[in-house]
């Protein structure tokens, strides 16, 4: 995304703008959609039509986790899709100013095209796993040796590329446990204070300057291959 800084500000702005507004918006006329959404802290099996009983009371009180009977009607069922499809829709809207702002500040080093994908599907992927795991310590414990054994390894060229991995992956804790607010607001700072950072050149280093160069040039190199 070869664009300026300011150019990037006013997106971004303009972005959170409309964002806020709505949500603003649907709290003002207390619209019904809002049960659908991640905000306040829902729980997917809170939803009206899903019933929950609990079967291992003194499981439970021995601290090895909640096991759940779920009873669901069709219309909880309907509300339970409708919830889990806002809910991960919602968490790509948040990431996309994020990913906006990744490759307009890595444009002049060659941002990756398949690291920026990453960083918009990782959350469906978080918020999923959060979703699933709920407080049951069972299935975290089995998520996580599922993703031992699957060793997922990436190799980042830079530290800030951590940064966005670890703000990906923020977006979809807070979408799994309900509290999407706390990700939007989070996002607005990270990708404003990015592109600030981004139009000062805060933190100037000609050392910097000479690596990006090199880099270009080997791009510019294999691109001509």
């Amino acid at each position: 995304m070869n664009i300026s800084p300011r150019q990037l500000l006013v997106r971004l702005l303009a972005y959170y703008f409309v964002a806020l507004g709505a949500v603003i918006v649907l709290l003002l006329v207390d619209s019904p959609a809002l049960k659908f959404l991640p905000f306040g802290g829902h729980d997917a099996l809170e939803i009206p039509g899903i019933v929950v009983t609990d079967t291992s009371l003194s499981l439970e009180q021995e601290g090895v986790g909640r096991s759940a009977k779920v009873e669901a009607t069709p219309e909880g069922i309907q509300s339970i899709i409708l919830f889990l499809t806002t809910t991960l829709i919602t968490t790509i809207l948040v990431m996309l100013p994020i990913t906006w702002t990744y490759s307009a500040t890595r444009y002049e080093v060659g941002p990756s095209k398949v690291f920026v994908r990453t960083l918009l599907l990782m959350p469906i992927c978080a918020t999923t796993v959060v979703l699933l795991i709920q407080d049951s310590l069972a299935l975290a414990f089995g998520l996580a040796a599922l993703v031992a054994a699957v060793r997922f390894r990436v190799a980042l060229p830079e530290t800030i590329d951590g940064v966005y991995i670890f703000a990906a992956i923020c977006v979809g804790l807070a979408g799994g446990i309900g509290y999407m607010g706390v990700a939007l607001v989070m996002a607005m700072i990270f990708t404003l204070t990015n592109a600030v950072m981004w139009m000062i050149d805060y933190g100037h280093n000609p050392i910097d300057d000479a690596r990006q160069a090199v880099r270009a040039a080997k791009l510019a190199a294999k691109s001509a291959e």
